[in-house]
């Protein structure tokens, strides 16, 4: 350890509990009190009792209004009058956008010219001043830092201040006062706001109570950071909410003296969750929102006969993205298939071959010819049909009847 982590280590924490609580009582009456359920059917799956608190059910649809709301209502007048601004893509721009208009505060947001339309769009209908620069985060960030010079204006961090810090801590408060009984908590990491708010506060009410990070395998930072390895952040991550390039410089201090572990999920799994919790629970999260879900699919010995408590971040995906995710795990399930067939060119080769897809009961979805594209004889062709079965073995009994009748068939597969 450095002479710098040394004395980090040694200095207290800039939040305690009692700061958590007065943000319960300043942010009360203007934030969603969320319910924290017991899922049955997912505690039944995954060997554990699993609680879900439905932090998608804020009015942004994300619990980054916690510590938004609690940093704007700590402004002095002067400050209050000039502005806030920030550097964001997502929950905490809309979080600030929202009550920065309800308590008359200008906000201003830095987004990077990639953000989705529909992210910039619901920032400006918070009537937020949304400016748009550079293709980064990081380029998004440093230009609001220009502009806080420039303008007068207050920056409001999306992770790394006391007071952000503080009301994430709520969430925990209302999920230990409803259940108890909880023993584990899992929350995701990005950049550490939510897990040191939250650690914070539960540590203080259940001193036992074991503390969980979860990473996207691609934005490991966090991760990194206390195992003392270098591991590269970059790629396209369905979990954007957490992907952190640097963890902060106050909130790696509090991860790094509360977390019992970090664990990494990858993008298979973090669909998958988000699959789960809308078929089970009828609940659509966002990638972030599903992390602590991944995380107990991912590493179910760990997690064995305790009582996990995660947190639905949020709720905010794109209606495509999400229509993409739940179609791939469709087709990981079985249930829905693309298959490859190699038929002669004659006619009643396609009647031949949807005679076994009607024996079968097997539902066809769409079909595709290929004469011309193909290193198939002149008179062959390939056939991709498209098609709905209700499981897997389903699927597998209707590539055996094709195969007994001939055919060459080979399932195109879902990575």
């Amino acid at each position: 350890m450095n002479t710098l982590a040394k004395i980090e280590s040694a200095l207290p924490l800039p939040v305690t509990v009692d700061d958590i609580l007065a943000a319960r009582t300043r942010i009360a009456g203007a934030i969603v009190k969320t319910p924290t359920l017991i899922s049955q059917t997912l505690s039944d799956m995954l060997g554990c009792k699993v609680y879900l608190k439905f932090e998608n059910l804020q009015f942004t649809a994300a619990y980054k209004e916690r510590g938004a709301l609690n940093r704007l209502l700590q402004l002095d007048d002067a400050s209050k009058a000039k502005g806030v601004i920030a550097a964001s893509a997502g929950n905490h721009a809309q979080g600030l956008a929202y009550h920065g208009k309800r308590l008359g505060v200008p906000v201003t947001i830095v987004m990077p010219t990639t953000t989705p339309i529909i992210k910039v769009t619901q920032t400006r209908s918070h009537g937020a001043t949304v400016v748009q620069f550079g293709e980064k985060f990081d380029d998004a960030y440093a230009h609001a830092r220009e502009l806080e010079a420039a303008q007068g204006l207050t920056f409001v961090h999306p992770f790394d201040e006391p007071d952000i810090i503080a009301g994430q801590g709520t969430v925990a408060l209302e999920m230990l006062e409803d259940a108890p009984e909880i023993d584990t908590l899992v929350i995701p990491i990005g950049g550490g706001g939510l897990f040191s708010g939250m650690g914070t506060a539960a540590r203080a009410m259940k001193p036992d109570i074991r503390l969980i990070g979860v990473q996207a395998e691609l934005y490991p930072s966090m991760y990194g950071f206390l195992k003392s390895t270098d591991l590269a952040c970059d790629g396209d991550t369905l979990a954007e909410g957490i992907a952190v390039k640097q963890p902060g410089s106050v909130t790696r201090r509090f991860v790094e003296r509360l977390a019992d572990d970090i664990v990494l999920v990858n993008e298979r799994r973090l669909e998958e969750s988000l699959s789960l919790l809308l078929q089970i629970e009828k609940t659509v999260v966002e990638g972030a929102g599903g992390a602590g879900l991944a995380a107990l699919l991912t590493h179910r010995d760990q997690f064995a006969g305790r009582k996990v408590g995660l947190v639905l971040t949020g709720g905010n995906i794109d209606t495509r993205l999400l229509a993409n995710v739940l179609l791939r795990d469709l087709a990981r399930s079985g249930r829905l298939a693309r298959l490859r067939i190699i038929l002669q060119d004659r006619p009643g080769a396609l009647f031949n071959v949807a005679r076994i897809f009607d024996q079968e009961a097997v539902n066809i979805l769409e079909l595709s010819h290929q004469r011309i594209f193909t290193n198939l004889p002149a008179k062959g062709l390939s056939l991709d049909v498209e098609c709905e079965t209700r499981d897997r073995d389903h699927l597998q009994n209707l590539l055996g009847a094709l195969r007994a009748a001939g055919y060459e068939v080979a399932p195109i597969e879902v990575a």
